[in-house]
């Protein structure tokens, strides 16, 4: 254990949690959504060896998990956005969803891929 006291509120460097409050309570809900949605798909672009440093961050089952937990988002989240904001959203998903079975060497039954659970079999 260390004896070192945490850092106080008050020091240069340290997070202002009031102001970090008040700035997350000016963001509409549809933004957060749609930010978590996004963060959710690039990190499964990533893990899914999709970026230019490619297998070097590869991760198949990382990549199901955020891609099961993007869809099961933008099932729950669909009564509360926009087709505006939903539409390019499943697209992606739509896309992650090819990819892994194109990366997987073993591929899935239809149905059972990551997210197939909220939107269904996924064919190319």
């Amino acid at each position: 254990m260390s004896d070192t006291p945490p850092p106080s509120a008050d020091a240069p460097g340290s997070p202002d949690f009031d102001e970090m409050t008040r700035d997350i309570a000016e963001v509409p809900a549809v933004e957060v959504i749609v930010t978590v949605a996004v963060n959710l798909m690039s990190a499964a672009a990533v893990k899914l060896g999709l970026t230019e440093e490619g297998d070097k961050y590869k991760d198949l089952d990382e990549a199901r998990k955020l891609i099961h937990a993007l869809a099961g988002l933008l099932d729950g989240s669909a009564t509360e956005i926009s087709s505006f904001h939903a539409a390019p959203l499943r697209d992606g998903l739509k896309s992650l969803q090819l990819a892994f079975r194109e990366a997987s060497l073993v591929p899935d039954e239809p149905g059972q891929g990551p997210g197939e659970k909220y939107t269904g079999p996924v064919y190319g």
